[in-house]
């Protein structure tokens, strides 16, 4: 399988115009989750790596402050944001807890 190229500048603020949630931060895309407890926090954070698993493609994950859950996505390997970075972020999204 091919590997997936770096977006340009214009290709991630395009991106990012789909994914409202999510704001850059340097080479990657981050968004900011809230659970009602941490068991759900916590819940939250194994359904991400149920997904990062299967698109084989690692975000970084923190859980802070018993309840919060910070998903941080890049494209390691090709120094800053792919499809996939943006694919998986609608994927959480899909699985995020209700605003």
């Amino acid at each position: 399988m091919p590997r997936p190229q770096k977006l340009s500048p214009e290709a991630v603020k395009e991106s990012l115009a789909q994914h409202s949630a999510w704001s850059q931060n340097g080479n990657a895309i981050e968004r900011e989750f809230k659970a009602a407890n941490f068991a759900s926090a916590l819940g939250f954070v194994s359904a991400v790596g149920v997904l990062a698993e299967t698109a084989d493609h690692h975000p970084d994950i923190l859980l802070h402050g018993w309840n919060n859950v910070k998903i941080t996505l890049s494209t390691h390997n090709q120094g800053g944001l792919t499809e996939l970075d943006f694919a998986l972020a609608a994927k959480i999204d899909q699985i995020a807890f209700p605003s």
